[in-house]
């Protein structure tokens, strides 16, 4: 006699609803390769996210101003679903998409910017010579 095993599906768990206040951040990552958006409370918890890659552009085009322009509109309807009015934003990198992501959030008056941060990490004394060379 064999006895089956079944698995016990786990229930799945609704999704606990956070309740904050109307603030947020936007954190934009403009790589030469893509650009990331990540949209947080005023604590930083992530509440969203999106990037070129996840819109569908593949390649080289995920490296223009174009896919980070759609990259930020759809980050724009995001931050509209999650009820936040006001937003502070963080840019980091020298990526294409930079410019044109502030073009986008400087237009939408439906969201107002409380600040705009560069973020970009710059090397001060930079990385160590090489050793010198024997002779």
């Amino acid at each position: 006699m064999s006895t089956q095993i079944k698995k016990e599906k786990k229930s799945l768990e609704k999704k606990e609803t956070r309740f904050f206040s109307g603030e947020g951040r936007v954190y934009i990552s403009a790589s030469f390769n893509n650009t990331l958006v990540t949209i947080t409370d005023e604590k930083s918890r992530p509440l969203a996210w999106t990037s070129c890659g996840r819109l569908g552009f593949k390649g080289t085009r995920k490296s223009t101003p174009y896919a980070a322009n759609s990259t930020l509109e759809a980050a724009i309807e995001l931050i509209k679903k999650l009820g936040i009015k006001r937003v502070e934003v963080y840019i980091k990198g020298p990526g294409p998409g930079r410019d044109s992501a502030l073009k986008i959030l400087g237009a939408g008056r439906e969201i107002d910017l409380l600040s705009i941060s560069d973020v970009t990490p710059i090397p001060h004394n930079g990385p160590r010579p090489p050793k010198r060379r024997r002779v």
